[in-house]
């Protein structure tokens, strides 16, 4: 299981916190693997960026209207987070939809 998010991000820790056994990976440090950014896309589409971050409020309008997986690659902390990998299976958010669908999935 691999957890993408941010190191200082509150949602992140406590995903973290309730699946321990997972494999973090700070995208601004290590980014999101491409196959997995790719993957993510495919099934989030645009609701993979977070338009809500303050790195989505510094860019220029041009900017924004990059390709989302060129914005993401640019710009990683532009993911909504976490990203949750288990096996072939991706989850999004930490919703309470998002823990149940990820407890079942274990």
């Amino acid at each position: 299981m691999s957890l993408f998010g941010l190191k200082n991000c509150d949602t992140c820790r406590k995903a973290l916190k309730t699946l321990p056994e997972a494999t973090f990976f700070d995208v601004r440090e290590a980014g999101v693997p491409d196959a997995v950014m790719a993957r993510a896309f495919a099934q989030f589409g645009d609701t993979l960026l977070n338009t809500r971050s303050t790195t989505w409020r510094g860019l220029d309008a041009d900017e924004r209207n990059a390709p989302p997986l060129e914005l993401l690659a640019a710009h990683p902390t532009l993911i909504k987070r976490p990203l949750i990998q288990i096996g072939d299976a991706l989850f999004l958010g930490w919703t309470a939809q998002t823990q149940a669908a990820v407890q079942a999935t274990l």
